[in-house]
């Protein structure tokens, strides 16, 4: 059997393919061109590849592609996950034509996450070259909308049930065990409308609202100064979004505030939204004319990999192969897939290349950690799935 082995040059020729297609995700960006024809482009390398290969769309114009290299047997199954969407490029210089600088990719999709996307098919084809045997199926995934509400995710894991997964999120070569999640909530005020010239008639649903950020604002500077998880740090909040009134001269008769809570492991978005609504109760309590409500609109939980998760003891032990020592156990402040693989009762890690620039108008991806990314996901897959 011939050693595994990665091929750089095309590897990096599949990745400057992949970043040259507009993935922006329409959710973002009402013209983004959506991952119709990255999903064309990677369907056709998959079938090329010899892969059970299966399309469908999660949302209408928006495909998933999924690709098994079967096993031999019962083993293990481990799924490699990559999104295809990307953030807009508004401001970048050429965003879809990648350049390389120095032994860096630029453009956008570099590093989030299509150098993933490369580093994965490069694995498996190293995998077939050595006619590698493994009892387990190898699974390469890449899902839509991870940018906006990760739907190709969720509808993967109604379809596809791993053993394990690795989420090839950058991280800088670290293998990231546990992650926050997030609670979006929103809070309304409501004011009584009159003209500018009656403060007899009138009630300032902005002004109302300016006392929600107040209150806000010390609850974030409680919530930092607590010794939070040991890994991904305190939680966190922030006022993500405002509007209230119609005119100059016109008291507002409502603001409307988007607040984004950040969560870690233990916490749960029911109690994000306590947090909010006792506010606003101790609020209310304090003028009979304070008049709001706060509404839960949407939350992905925190990641925490199991203690002792295999998946993970495998990622270091060909990690060390590859990179001479072990990727160091790190957590991250963002949300990423792997919440809903561990969540579905996969066990699951999040590992991806060295880069810079996500969702900027320099993103970048260091080429020697996406050839160092597609070696221990091969050398993963050989250990793992047996």
């Amino acid at each position: 059997m011939p050693p595994l082995s990665v091929k750089r040059d095309r590897l990096i020729g599949q990745l400057t393919d992949l970043v040259s297609i507009n993935s922006v995700n329409p959710e973002l960006v009402p013209e983004g061109a959506g991952e119709a024809d990255i999903a064309v482009y990677v369907a056709n390398t998959m079938d090329e590849m010899g892969l059970e290969v299966e399309v469908w769309e999660p949302e209408p114009g928006r495909p998933n592609v999924v690709g098994v290299l079967p096993g031999t047997g019962d083993g293990r199954s481990l799924m490699l996950n990559a999104h295809t969407d990307t953030v807009g490029g508004e401001g970048m210089n050429a965003p879809f034509n990648p350049r390389i600088t120095n032994g860096q990719m630029y453009g956008r999709g570099t590093q989030d996450m299509k150098g993933s996307l490369a580093a994965q098919l490069a694995a498996v084809r190293a995998l077939q070259a050595a006619n590698v045997e493994r009892a387990g199926d190898v699974i390469v995934a890449a899902v839509i909308d991870e940018e906006h509400k990760s739907r190709g995710t969720e509808a993967v894991v109604n379809r596809y049930d791993p053993d394990g997964a690795i989420v090839t999120e950058p991280t800088d070569l670290e293998l990231v065990l546990s992650h926050k999640g997030f609670v979006w909530i929103d809070v309304e005020t409501r004011g009584r409308a009159a003209h500018g010239s009656r403060p007899d008639e009138g009630i300032d649903a902005n002004m109302h609202m300016g006392r929600v950020l107040a209150r806000l604002d010390k609850l974030e500077q409680s919530l930092r100064t607590q010794d939070g998880h040991p890994i991904v740090g305190a939680p966190s909040l922030h006022a993500a979004r405002i509007e209230g009134g119609t005119s100059s001269s016109v008291y507002a008769a409502r603001c409307r505030l988007r607040v984004e809570r950040r969560t870690v492991p233990g916490e749960t978005a029911s109690q994000a939204v306590e947090e909010v609504q006792t506010l606003l109760d101790a609020l209310a309590a304090e003028d009979s004319q304070f008049d709001a409500s706060c509404q839960y609109t949407f939350s992905r939980r925190p990641f925490e990999a199991a203690p002792g998760a295999s998946i993970a003891e495998a990622v270091r032990a060909t990690g060390g192969d590859v990179l001479g020592q072990p990727p160091p156990d790190a957590g991250q402040t963002f949300w990423t897939d792997a919440a809903l693989l561990q969540a579905a009762g996969t066990e699951t890690v999040v590992l991806g290349p060295v880069g810079g620039g996500l969702h900027t108008t320099e993103e970048w991806v260091d080429l020697d950690s996406v050839v160092h990314l597609a070696n221990i996901l091969a050398r993963t897959a050989q250990q793992y799935c047996t």
